[in-house]
């Protein structure tokens, strides 16, 4: 499986965005979450990622919109990204909001916009990496839901205040308010070390 790291984050959007300019598609305003963004933003130590994640579109007024489906210009243009450099054929994708289950499609944290870090890519794309305080959101919501693992190990790099998690544990709850879900959540976060924010939950 290819793996992603910083430079390599940077020469993939760097030639879709001028890969967008030749084509004369977009400008595209796009928010990243997950391993890249974490990498782009030296937010953990780890090196690699296996892909990149929307999971937002921005518009011309700074809303936030739907990024299912992408765009078939966009598609395009980083599919032959991906054949230049040897990328899977999903190197960029919606994952993170593919669906009507997707964190765009129940609602980001609030607050969301306003700390993304942006990188411009030259004129027709713009990359809005998602804040601490969201990936920590994000971490929470896919570790509970997905299990152990690569989720967890961010979290622990990422080191949450006990505010931190508290607001990512409550954000994880709207997205599943089953009682499963929160005695997960809850076991969790004793297991990191934040029983007194698992008790309040």
């Amino acid at each position: 499986m290819t793996q992603f790291n910083a430079a390599q984050i940077n020469s993939a959007l760097s030639l879709l965005g001028e890969r967008l300019a030749l084509a004369q598609a977009g400008p595209y305003r796009v928010a990243v979450c997950g391993g890249a963004a974490l990498i782009a933003c030296a937010l953990v130590s780890r090196q690699t990622t296996s892909d990149i994640d929307v999971v937002a579109f921005i518009d011309p007024n700074d809303r936030l919109m739907s990024p299912d489906p992408l765009p078939p210009d966009l598609l395009r243009e980083a599919a032959r990204v991906g054949t230049d450099l040897g990328l899977p054929a999903d190197w960029l994708n919606n994952g993170p909001s593919r669906d009507p289950g997707g964190l765009f499609q129940f609602g980001l944290p609030a607050g969301f916009s306003e700390r993304l870090f942006r990188r411009d890519f030259g004129s027709a794309l713009t990359i809005y990496f998602a804040g601490r305080l969201d990936q920590i959101c994000f971490k929470v919501f896919a570790a509970v839901d997905q299990g152990a693992g690569r989720h967890v190990d961010d979290l622990r790099e990422l080191r949450p205040t006990a505010d931190e998690m508290e607001t990512a544990g409550r954000w994880a709850m709207t997205h599943d308010p089953s009682e499963p879900f929160r005695q997960t959540l809850i076991s969790m976060l004793e297991q990191l070390g934040y029983a007194d924010v698992a008790s309040t939950l």
